[in-house]
């Protein structure tokens, strides 16, 4: 391990882990720099599972120990490994790191649609979802419920987003995942992959989710749409078949992430 102890904030090496509290810089900066973060080393570990190769890693010294033996069965000599007090930290990130470690991380080249598709029964497609927590949550479930893959629209909050990865406890690693394109084309290259669009959406005409279940087609891409507008009308004109979780008392519907969880439970591949 290439150890570098930190006293000088200047240094151009620290550049990826400046200012990580400012969503609005990072949501530019990291995409267009190639990164993103793992932050602690459960997430860091799920990362180099994954195959994704660290550029630099920032630390707390009592953490240093879990790294070295993390990062024992890679050969990551030439990457440095930033040491530093936590207050020294605090100032550089922007907030205390309570949980230790960031490891900043080439992004894996995303794969083609038709590609991610290939073989697979469930899907998920994010329709502009921007709360990164809510997306970090999806994926979580899709993980823990056997989605085969996500797949993003392009105004969608971006996967790999520290926040996103965090409240995902880094299944955002492990889940395949793409951009699709606008609609129509996004529906066009689903349904040219077998897939039937169940559009996860309140209305007159929906069919209740068991119904849905009870007969539903062999491929299911289940689409979840924006936490405050829901599906747009072009997301809902290009899907085949609307569906909603029946509710009571007074409540019309679920937080997306919640939803996605209970859509997936029901329609899981049996």
């Amino acid at each position: 391990m290439r150890i570098e102890r930190i006293t000088d904030l200047e240094r151009d090496e620290l550049r990826d882990f400046r200012s990580l509290t400012d969503v609005a810089l990072r949501r530019v900066s990291e995409p267009a720099g190639g990164l993103y973060l793992a932050e602690s080393t459960k997430v860091i570990e799920r990362a180099l599972a994954a195959g994704h190769r660290p550029r630099s890693f920032l630390l707390i010294e009592q953490w240093l120990p879990d790294v070295e033996r993390l990062l024992a069965a890679y050969d990551f000599d030439d990457v440095p490994v930033f040491v530093g007090a936590p207050d020294l930290l605090k100032q550089l990130t922007g907030f205390d790191m309570h949980r230790g470690a960031i490891a900043s991380m080439h992004r894996p080249p995303l794969a083609a649609v038709a590609d991610l598709l290939d073989g697979a029964r469930r899907v998920v497609v994010l329709e502009d979802i921007v709360d990164h927590t809510n997306v970090g949550a999806i994926f979580r479930s899709v993980a823990g419920l056997g989605a085969d893959a996500v797949l993003i629209t392009p105004r969608c909050a971006d996967p790999l987003y520290r926040r996103s990865v965090r409240v995902s406890m880094g299944t955002v690693l492990q889940v395949p995942w793409t951009r699709l394109p606008e609609w129509p084309e996004g529906a066009e290259q689903l349904r040219a992959a077998g897939f039937h669009i169940a559009a996860l959406a309140l209305s007159d005409s929906a069919v209740e989710l068991d119904t849905f279940a009870s007969s539903m087609p062999e491929k299911v891409a289940v689409l979840l749409g924006s936490e405050g507008d829901g599906l747009s009308r072009a997301a809902l004109e290009n899907s085949d078949t609307v569906v909603t979780i029946p509710m009571m008392h007074g409540v019309d519907s679920l937080n997306v992430a919640a939803a996605s969880a209970v859509a997936l439970y029901t329609l899981r591949v049996r």
